[in-house]
């Protein structure tokens, strides 16, 4: 096909898009059971049956996921519309659904660009369909969050690691582990982006209706792969190092700056937040955590 001009159309080789039967339907995946807590159709039996019966131990699991997204694109229109940012970084993206980054970011900036990044074989075969109809280079990575260098590597094609860039870690660092070190990965994409850059992440919290969340995430790390690890909200805050967090801070997603009855009233128990990098400076392994403004 002639791509013309328009070369960001799809940046996924044609042969980097797997067949369906490539995939072990057998064995649920956290993506794939997220678009099914969201109503999607792209998920399995097996999918199906670790949603259900999270739901069934704690009714609000879907409603509190679309709060997560409800904080998604929240924090999008503020970083393209009030920060001025441009450029985009979203890792762990999941499966496409309703207001995915780059539909809220080039509403605001049409000429911004963003460079998705999963790992999940269902996501990457959406690749296509998430780029078509865009007004800027939208790319995919295919790579685990784990990779940092070769996320920073990859995403290079798409964006200018000289000009301020977002990082979007959207419900995605509680699925890394302490033994795989999700400080020094947030410390090396943090590291790789110039001053005026922003981080904005949310994490499901161990200290917000703690009995329930524990059994909600030893439910999950029976029925999965992917094993959760859910912190304080102390702990998230020191994702964000010395960065300097926008107000209100690293608070309960509700009450990241809602936007309407419903968002404030979700339920979700994340923490989450926006920090800015105001200075070439990287997080320190033993520095404080951010400032926390106090719970309201």
């Amino acid at each position: 096909m002639d791509r013309g001009d328009k070369w960001w159309v799809s940046v996924v080789p044609d042969d980097a898009v797997p067949e369906r039967r490539d995939l072990d339907t057998g064995i649920p995946h956290i993506a794939r059971v997220y678009d099914y807590w969201l109503g999607g159709k792209d998920n399995f039996a097996a999918d199906r049956k670790v949603g259900d019966e999270t739901i069934a131990a704690w009714p609000i699991i879907p409603e509190g996921v679309r709060g997560v997204r409800a904080f998604l694109g929240r924090a999008v229109r503020y970083l393209a519309g009030e920060a001025g940012i441009t450029q985009f970084l979203d890792i762990g993206t999941g499966i496409p659904a309703a207001n995915n980054t780059h539909e809220v970011a080039q509403a605001l900036a049409p000429d911004a660009r963003v460079v998705y990044v999963d790992n999940d074989p269902i996501v990457l075969a959406h690749a296509r369909a998430l780029l078509v109809g865009v007004s800027a280079p939208t790319a995919y990575v295919d790579a685990d969050a784990r990779e940092p260098e070769k996320i920073l590597a990859e995403a290079a094609r798409t964006l200018d690691f000289s000009k301020p860039v977002a990082v979007l870690l959207i419900s995605l660092l509680h699925l890394i582990p302490d033994a795989d070190q999700p400080r020094r990965i947030v410390e090396t994409l943090v590291s790789a982006v110039p001053p005026g850059s922003y981080l904005a992440l949310t994490h499901m919290a161990s200290d917000l209706m703690p009995e329930r969340t524990a059994d909600i995430r030893d439910r999950l790390n029976r029925a999965l792969p992917e094993q959760h690890t859910f912190r304080t909200r102390e702990q998230v805050a020191r994702f964000f190092g010395d960065l300097d967090i926008v107000p209100p801070g690293v608070v309960r997603l509700p009450e990241w700056r809602p936007a309407s009855p419903d968002d404030t009233a979700n339920p979700v128990p994340q923490w989450g937040g926006i920090g800015r990098k105001s200075l070439s400076r990287t997080i320190p392994p033993d520095s404080p955590p951010a400032t926390l403004l106090p719970v309201t």
